[in-house]
């Protein structure tokens, strides 16, 4: 694996420092807060460090209370709710400088047979057809005022091979399209050996979850993203179901959409197939999303009020 995908899956090495505690490091992300994605794959992998190694995650509900400092670590307490005989329950609060500013429930399941269904996978390019992320962004590097905005992206992602199946928010500004949004996407490095571990990757998923999932709300109005164009956003709430297996060193395709966007909020669903068309995992997020306020109108002849 290169440089940068060791330093993510050192990333999810939490050092335990009591039975159910655990100090996880943060790192800069595109803004300059602890990158939503990052705080929920830590706080995934603390809850699955006090649960049976047979008994897999197969979902998590999860909410952002406070923005997260990169310059500092963060504690993660884990409380065992319980354990069934086929499921466990676990609920993490993740505190940073005192404050808690993330938590998590999480349930884990002993693998049994049941009823099997799914929607059909979409029709997506092959991955390999697709510029790189690092193609992608050098395609639209005039539209970034700051140059260092652009390294901190291609750093942050460089663990992952990320493929947008069209133009990214940030390269339609000002063309607003349909509501959906399609990457693939694998870690760069194959995790074999002791790091080939099921809850591995399903850190590994929840990690990437985060980075596009609100792009969909972006595209419905134009709106060019965090890093270029006027909006301010971040993620409230994230939720995800394992469904299947999966591998995040093998190809992924995330199909992502928004059914609605309102009162500064933005919700959107997406669902993570592999490249052979087994439905892996579904997300949902909200996420704020907040552009500039027109000014008010001046105030009319006379001293009446202006109108907003």
């Amino acid at each position: 694996m290169n440089e940068a995908l060791q330093s993510l899956v050192d990333l999810l090495d939490l050092e335990q420092i009591d039975r159910d505690i655990f100090r996880g490091a943060s790192r800069p992300s595109v803004v300059e807060r602890a990158f939503g994605g990052q705080v929920a794959s830590q706080a995934l992998a603390a809850a699955g460090r006090t649960v049976p190694a047979d008994r897999a995650v197969h979902s998590l509900h999860s909410y952002f209370l406070r923005p997260g400092d990169p310059r500092a670590p963060i504690v993660y307490t884990v409380d065992r709710i319980r354990d069934g005989l086929s499921i466990s329950n676990r609920r993490v609060v993740a505190v940073q400088h005192g404050k808690p500013m993330f938590h998590l429930s999480a349930s884990f399941q002993l693998y049994e047979e049941g009823l099997e269904h799914q929607e059909p996978m979409p029709a997506a390019p092959d991955p390999l057809t697709l510029p790189t992320a690092r193609e992608q962004v050098s395609r639209y590097a005039h539209l970034f005022a700051d140059p260092r905005v652009i390294r901190r992206m291609v750093q942050v992602r460089s663990a992952v091979d990320l493929r947008y199946v069209d133009a990214p928010p940030y390269g339609s500004i000002g063309q607003p399209r349909d509501a959906k949004s399609q990457v693939w996407f694998r870690m760069n490095g194959k995790l074999d050996g002791d790091l080939d571990r099921p809850l591995l990757h399903a850190c590994l998923a929840t990690y990437v979850s985060d980075m596009t999932l609100l792009d969909p709300v972006l595209l419905a109005h134009g709106r060019g993203g965090w890093a270029v164009g006027d909006v301010v956003g971040a993620s409230l709430d994230h939720a995800m179901w394992f469904h299947r297996p999966f591998r995040t060193d093998e190809w992924l395709l995330y199909d992502q959409r928004s059914p609605t966007a309102s009162g500064g909020r933005g919700l959107a669903k997406g669902r993570i197939f592999t490249q052979d068309g087994q439905l892996a995992v579904s997300v949902v997020q909200e996420g704020m999303i907040r552009v500039p306020r027109p000014r008010a109108a001046a105030a009319p002849e006379g001293g009446g009020p202006a109108q907003n």
